[in-house]
C-alpha cells in the first residue's frame, strides 16, 4: 500500500464549476488513466475474506438469476472479522480455510480489470460500516431523498460560500489543489471544525454532501471530459489509519502518520 497523502496546511475553495461536476448523479469528467486511478485508490485499505491461497470468497447468484458473482470488500477490518466469525458459525465447513485479508482499494481495481472481458466476471462489492451508512443516509433525507436505506458506500465532502456560489473545501498541496473526500463523517467535521477557527465568517456557510463511492470509481473511468476528478484524494477513515500504522514496526512499507494538518485561511475574492 502507498502511504497516505499528508495535508498541506491551506485551505481555498474550489469554483462552482467544479462542485456542478461533482455533486451530479451522472458525473462528466476526463478519463483517468489505469495509472493515476491506483495512485489514487493506492492510500486506501480494505479487508475482504480469501482461501489459504489466496483466492477471494465469491457469492454466486441464486439458482436460475443472471448476475455476476461477488466478492465482499469491507472497509472496516472488525465487520470484515465479525463476518468471518458468523460464516465460522453458520458455515463451519466453508469457513475452515477462511482468513481476513488486508490489500488495497488499488488492488481491487485491478483485479476487477482483470477479470473485465471475463464471461463470469467477478463484482467487489464495497461494504461501508453501519455508523457512516447512516450518517449518509441521515444527511441524504435531510436532501429530500426519502430513502430506505444509503444505496453504495458514503464519502463526504464539504461546501462553504454563498447558496448560489458554494464550493467545496479544498487543501493546497504545493503548486496543487486537492479535493479531500472522506469515508468517515467525523474526520471531515473536524476538517471544518478547523476551518471555522481561521475563517469564522465563511465557515457558518459550510455544510456536508454526501456522493457514492461507486459513483466515483464509475466517473474515473468515463469517457466525458472535466478535469475536476484529477483534484481528488480519498481519506481513509480512522480504523483504517490505524491498521496503517501497525505495519510499521513489522518493516512493511506503506504505513504513514494520519493526515493532521490545521487548515490555514481561505483567499478572499
Amino acid at each position: 500500500m502507498k502511504s497516505l497523502i499528508r495535508w498541506s496546511a491551506k485551505v481555498s475553495l474550489a469554483s462552482g464549476a467544479v462542485l456542478s461536476a461533482l455533486l451530479l448523479n451522472a458525473l462528466s469528467v476526463l478519463a483517468l488513466t489505469p495509472e493515476q486511478i491506483v495512485q489514487k485508490l493506492g492510500p486506501i485499505p480494505v479487508f475482504t475474506l480469501t482461501d489459504d491461497k489466496g483466492a477471494p470468497l465469491v457469492s454466486n447468484p441464486p439458482q436460475g438469476q443472471k448476475a455476476n458473482p461477488i466478492s465482499r470488500v469491507f472497509l472496516s477490518q472488525k465487520d470484515a472479522q465479525d463476518f468471518l466469525a458468523r460464516l465460522k458459525a453458520e458455515k463451519p465447513d466453508l469457513a475452515k480455510s477462511l482468513q481476513v485479508r488486508p490489500l488495497s482499494m488499488a488492488e481491487v481495481y485491478e483485479l476487477k480489470m482483470k477479470s473485465k472481458n471475463n464471461p463470469s466476471q467477478l463484482d467487489f462489492v464495497y461494504i461501508p460500516t453501519r455508523k457512516q451508512s447512516e450518517a449518509a443516509l441521515a444527511l441524504a433525507n435531510a436532501a429530500g431523498a426519502k430513502l430506505q436505506a444509503f444505496p453504495g458506500t458514503p464519502l463526504f465532502v464539504a461546501r462553504a460560500g454563498k447558496d448560489k456560489e458554494k464550493g467545496l473545501l479544498t487543501i493546497q498541496q504545493g503548486n496543487e489543489t486537492a479535493i479531500p473526500m472522506f469515508f468517515e463523517k467525523e474526520q471531515l467535521q473536524t476538517f471544518i471544525d478547523r476551518f471555522k477557527q481561521s475563517q469564522p465568517d465563511l465557515s457558518k456557510t459550510a455544510d456536508i454532501q454526501v456522493l457514492l463511492l461507486e459513483n466515483i470509481l464509475d466517473a474515473m473511468q468515463s469517457p466525458q471530459k472535466d478535469a475536476s476528478l484529477e483534484q481528488l484524494i480519498l481519506i481513509p477513515n480512522t480504523e483504517a489509519i490505524q491498521f496503517l500504522q501497525t505495519l510499521r514496526p513489522a518493516g512493511k512499507p506503506g504505513a504513514a502518520p494520519a493526515p493532521a494538518a490545521k487548515p490555514a485561511p481561505a483567499p478572499t475574492k
